[in-house]
């Protein structure tokens, strides 16, 4: 593409975001304007046991105005989520140590420390810690709300899960198991 062109988009780009009602930016203004600063602690959080899945929630939707959440998830190898599509929810996936394969869209690939995945809503994904030591990875999850979800497994009772209830927390946050 010609400099040129480029510019001439750019110009068409920029003449379209600034029809954006004003009602709209003075929304988005207000929630970024009540965000107040927080510091977490290595450790702190509330811990989770979601199926096997622990989880040490840092933030919420009422730290963040539901814009996100984050949880550090710390795992043995062979813990496992099968495969399901949220319909409300994009995830990040960053692996601070240990490995997670993750499968995304159809692809599987083996993530180390450092890697990092991104799941969009409507996407078919799970994932399985491998290898030969617990994996810590940080979920970021865009908007907030699913730590309610997990809040309802996690208080589930002790032993094999009743996938059927497990089933129906998920389907009313609109995530769905698929084969």
């Amino acid at each position: 593409m010609k400099r040129s062109d480029f510019l001439k988009a750019g110009a068409l780009a920029g003449t379209a975001f600034m029809a954006i009602p004003r009602a709209m930016a003075g929304t988005a203004k207000n929630v970024l304007n009540n965000l107040k600063p927080r510091i977490v602690r290595a450790g702190e959080g509330k811990t989770l046991n979601v199926i096997g899945d622990i989880q040490l929630v840092k933030l919420t939707g009422a730290d963040t105005n539901g814009l996100f959440t984050l949880i550090e998830e710390e795992n043995d190898p062979g813990v496992m989520i099968p495969p399901h599509v949220h319909d409300n929810e994009d995830e990040v996936f960053k692996v601070l140590e240990g490995e997670m394969e993750l499968t995304v869209g159809g692809e599987t690939t083996i993530l180390k420390a450092g890697d990092l995945a991104f799941g969009p809503r409507g996407v078919p994904h799970s994932w399985k810690i491998v290898g030969d030591k617990k994996a810590k990875v940080i979920l970021s999850v865009f908007p907030s709300g699913i730590e309610h979800m997990f809040e309802e497994l996690g208080s589930l009772p002790p032993g094999p899960p009743d996938l059927t209830r497990v089933a129906e927390i998920c389907g009313r946050y609109g995530i769905r198991f698929i084969q």
